[in-house]
């Protein structure tokens, strides 16, 4: 059967690159089950609600500051070694209009765990709404991918490698969720060190939570204590923050009961 030839796009390309990068590593999965209602009922208490993807946004980026293995990245420049940075650079993904096309671009923030949920979601829909080529990341990246492969394999390699660079292109952790449309990646691919996701939330806060991790850089029991410690920081730290946010606009709450850790 005669099809046609379809040229890749430079989002096609860009993705394309990513894969040839994200395939050597050996990721891990690690899964957990958690209940969120302590965070969903301080949430249902705003008339503002801020997004899913801030609050998990700003719990990790609060866990990777107390786990310093979340913020180290395996790189082979001058020589094999694991490379430790002081803070967090998230890198997002955000499925964009792009010339006729849907893309899936990346943006960053860096230090979030210093952010408060307020200017997270402004920087996140800045990304999510602003044109395409005014989003520096965006027009960063399309401009690499229209360039020759072997060009742009080389930089993408050297940008992975330099641990000094590395998160100024790349990030230290990604997070990229489907759960809004309802499903949930049980096998994303990335070059970073983590990837974090999540499904659908029940009404009763019911989630599961998956950080996906390169085995050269720490061990499952690490990710699995991580995973525990994140559910106390999501019910404790941002839920305090979010009942904060606008005491003044709140409508009554249920009174939180959460167990102390």
């Amino acid at each position: 059967m005669r099809g046609r030839a379809i040229k890749l796009s430079a989002p096609r390309r860009l993705v394309c690159d990513l894969m040839r990068f994200s395939i050597g590593v050996p990721r891990v999965t690690v899964q957990r089950q958690m209940n969120l209602d302590p965070l969903q009922r301080a949430r249902i208490a705003q008339i503002s609600r801020p997004s899913w993807t801030v609050l998990f946004l700003k719990g990790y980026a609060l866990l990777c500051r107390e786990t310093p293995e979340l913020r180290r990245a395996y790189v082979k420049l001058p020589r094999p070694q694991l490379y430790e940075y002081p803070e967090s650079v998230a890198s997002i993904a955000h499925e964009r209009e792009h010339d006729g096309e849907r893309a899936v671009l990346l943006s960053k923030i860096k230090s979030p765990e210093r952010l408060p949920i307020p200017e997270l979601a402004t920087l996140i829909d800045a990304a999510r709404s602003r044109p395409v080529m005014e989003i520096k990341e965006f027009r960063r990246a399309l401009k690499v991918a229209r360039m020759p492969g072997p060009i742009r394999w080389l930089l993408m390699w050297l940008g992975l490698n330099l641990g000094s660079r590395r998160a100024h292109y790349f990030g230290t952790f990604q997070l990229s969720v489907y759960s809004g449309l309802g499903a949930e990646s049980l096998n994303p691919l990335t070059p970073l060190t983590t990837l974090l996701n999540y499904g659908p939330i029940s009404e009763s806060g019911s989630v599961t939570v998956r950080i996906h991790y390169d085995h050269r850089v720490m061990d499952g029991a690490n990710v699995a204590r991580a995973l525990e410690r994140f559910e106390a920081i999501l019910n404790g730290d941002v839920a305090d923050e979010v009942l904060n946010l606008a005491q003044g606009e709140t409508v009554q709450a249920p009174p939180l009961s959460r167990k102390t850790k």
